[in-house]
Formats: structure tokens, C-alpha cells, sequence
């Protein structure tokens, strides 16, 4: 068993046009049956082995639930595991899903990092992308998340919205940073084949940035978070020192994890396993006493070094040059074209992208894959 937990509560007041996690409509009985089976799967997945390091709850909105649901799974993960005492508890807030007694539930249960899910301070970008909240409302959730004393809060900005502009991701930019999180994310809006988005796009009916305007708004987010102390440590995060998110990093550390809920991936000693992605077959597996997972599969060989590779480069510290090297992969001989090209660089230990590497990333790893025969 992984002492990573993911928690996926999938309840939306309505999905956004680019989401393609496993969510559903929020419904009151359902959300209190849901959180009765999570508890039933702590139990099922009972482990006293080394303590709990991070509890990450994602979604969907996690904070549409009530403040009970919330009190109750805490009570089974403290009944059925050990936490250590400076466990990171992250919870993704949603502006309009939490005011200040919600937060305060939260700050008391142990939670001690939210990840506000902003993406925007314009109004017209924010309907653009479905969003249900405004920027007002954004702003007012942050207020309230700090007058509640909870300084480690991380703030999520899309950029390549439609009609963005780079004056609009700017102001996006230095609102987030005036608000003083510990950590921003700042995501690439990339329209996935089973979004609402896709078919928009497809249609003519919205326009994508091109792709000259969404680099200079990459390279524009680098340059100033830097300016203002948040170190790029991840290709879309970044944060103040002492503050890079535990979770995340274990897993572009290829680190073991174990998720919990519907449609929840784990992975531990080999094996990747997911969770049923069907609330109502989830539930009722678990009050028969049936374990969750749909599928399970061996990591082969092959996609450990991949993953390796492409998770390793995600991180601005890039690939431990020693620690490939002990897994067979020659990667200065691999590397070399790259290297000359600007694409990569060596620094101590590491192999990592550059500046010119990081934006065409995607390219520069399949590239990296073929010259290792991957």
C-alpha cells in the first residue's frame, strides 16, 4: 500500500467545455452513499504500515460536499491509517463552493494546502470556459481562505483561452500574485477529443490562440513568477521556496500512490490498478465487500523507462543522469544531437530542458524516445 493517497469526489455543479476527468452531477444522496463507500474502501485497503504522506482531494469539486461528509471520511482515514503528524492534505476549492465556516471545517479536520481553482480574473474568459464562479467570487474565496489563517494555498491560471489576449493573461497574472499564494499553476488549455471543447473548435464556433500568442503568454509567466520568487520547478508549476506540492512531486518522481473513489488510478509494486469509473457500480461493489478495481495491468519494463523519461523532464530539475544510468539508459549518448541544439542541458547530475526545450517538450521526448529505441 502507497502512502500517497488520492481521493477523487467527481460531484460538479456543471462540467467545464475542457474537462475530461470522470465527474457527474452533484446530488445530495448520492454524494452521502459515495462518501459511505470511500469509507468502506479505506477499510477495505486497511494498511499499519508507514504512515500517510499526502492526501490529495481532486475532482470534480471537492468542496460542493458538506462540511459532514468531510468529518466523516476524516474519521475513517484516522481509524483505518496512520497519518504522519506533517502530512500535506491538499484539497481542491472551487470560488463559490467555500466560505469561511467550510474552510474553517477543513483547517480543524487537518487539512493544511487548497488548490484554488481560479483559471481566469476576467469575467468573459471565465464564461468562455464554463466556469461557474465569477472573478469577483474568486477574489472573495481567497479573502476568505486567508482570513482564516491558512497561508499555503496554491492558485490555478489557464492560458490559450480563446479570446485571450496577453493583456488579459497579464492582469491574470498580477492578480494572482498580488493575492500572495504559495504556489501558482499555470496551465496550457488543450482541448481533448471528448470534451464539449473539441467539437466547438471543430465546428468553427471557437478559435484557438495561435500558437506564436501562446508562447509568448508561457514564456511571458516564466519570466515574471521568477521575478516575484516562484521558482519553475515543474513545466506548469511553480512556487515559493519550501512550497513545491509533495503530492505532484511523487508522482513525477515515478513514486508509488494509492487512489481512492471512483475512477481513481493507484500504483504500487508493479501493478497499475483503476478504480470502476461508475458511482453507482462503485457503491454497490463496496457494500457487497467487492474491491473497486476494474482492471489491473503490470508496468512493463518498457513503460517504466518511459515514464522515466517523460515525468523525469517534466521537472525543470530535469533526469538524475546516475540514477538512469542504474536502470540501463545511456542517455549522454541519446542526448548528444539535443544537446547541441540548445534543447537539452546538463547541470551536476541532471539532464533537464531548456527554455527553447520546455515549450516544444512533447516533441523533444518522442525524439528522446526514438534515439533510445523506446
Amino acid at each position: 500500500m502507497a502512502d500517497y493517497f488520492y481521493i477523487h469526489l467527481p460531484f460538479c455543479v456543471k462540467k467545464c467545455i475542457y474537462c475530461d476527468f470522470f465527474s457527474v452531477s452533484y446530488n445530495g444522496p448520492t454524494v452521502k452513499a459515495y462518501v459511505d463507500a470511500l469509507c468502506k474502501e479505506l477499510f477495505f485497503k486497511k494498511n499499519h504500515g508507514s504512515a500517510v504522506k499526502t492526501v490529495y482531494f481532486g475532482g470534480g469539486t471537492p468542496t460542493l460536499l458538506p462540511a459532514e461528509c468531510f468529518t466523516a471520511f476524516f474519521d475513517c482515514l484516522g481509524d483505518n491509517f496512520p497519518v504522519s503528524p506533517d502530512a500535506e492534505i491538499t484539497v481542491e476549492a472551487n470560488p463559490g463552493t467555500v466560505d469561511e465556516p467550510k474552510i474553517a471545517t477543513l483547517l480543524s479536520l487537518g487539512v493544511n494546502r487548497l488548490s484554488v481553482g481560479v483559471q481566469s480574473f476576467e469575467d468573459r474568459e471565465l464564461a468562455t470556459l464554463g466556469r461557474i464562479h465569477s472573478s469577483d467570487e474568486a477574489l472573495k474565496s481567497i479573502v476568505s481562505i486567508k482570513k482564516a489563517g491558512l497561508k499555503n494555498f496554491s492558485i490555478d491560471l489557464m492560458y490559450a483561452i480563446p479570446g485571450q489576449s496577453m493583456g488579459s493573461w497579464r492582469q491574470s497574472l498580477t492578480q494572482a500574485v498580488e493575492l500572495s499564494p504559495t504556489h501558482i499553476s499555470a496551465y496550457e488549455l488543450t482541448p481533448e477529443e471528448n470534451t464539449p471543447l473539441s467539437p466547438l473548435i471543430r465546428s468553427g464556433k471557437i478559435t484557438m490562440p495561435d500558437e506564436e500568442l501562446i508562447l509568448e503568454m508561457y514564456n511571458y509567466a516564466i519570466d515574471y513568477l521568477n521575478s516575484n520568487k516562484y521558482e519553475h520547478y515543474e513545466i506548469s508549476n511553480f512556487a515559493l521556496s519550501g512550497y513545491k506540492c509533495r503530492h505532484n512531486l511523487n508522482y513525477w518522481n515515478r513514486g508509488e500512490y494509492t487512489g481512492f473513489g471512483a475512477g481513481a488510478h493507484s500504483v504500487a509494486k508493479g501493478i497499475r490498478s483503476k478504480n470502476i469509473a461508475d458511482i453507482t457500480s462503485y457503491i454497490e461493489n463496496l457494500n457487497k465487500g467487492k474491491p473497486p478495481e476494474s482492471e489491473s495491468s503490470l508496468v512493463s519494463p518498457e513503460e517504466v523507462l518511459k515514464e522515466f523519461i517523460f515525468l523525469g523532464l517534466r521537472k525543470t530539475e530535469g533526469i538524475n543522469i546516475r540514477l538512469a544510468e542504474q536502470q540501463g539508459l545511456s542517455l549522454f549518448a541519446a542526448s548528444e544531437e539535443l544537446l547541441n541544439e540548445g534543447y537539452l542541458k546538463v547541470t551536476g547530475d541532471y539532464l533537464g530542458l531548456t527554455r527553447k526545450g520546455i515549450v516544444i517538450s512533447n516533441t523533444i521526448i518522442v525524439r528522446l524516445f526514438e534515439k533510445l529505441g523506446l
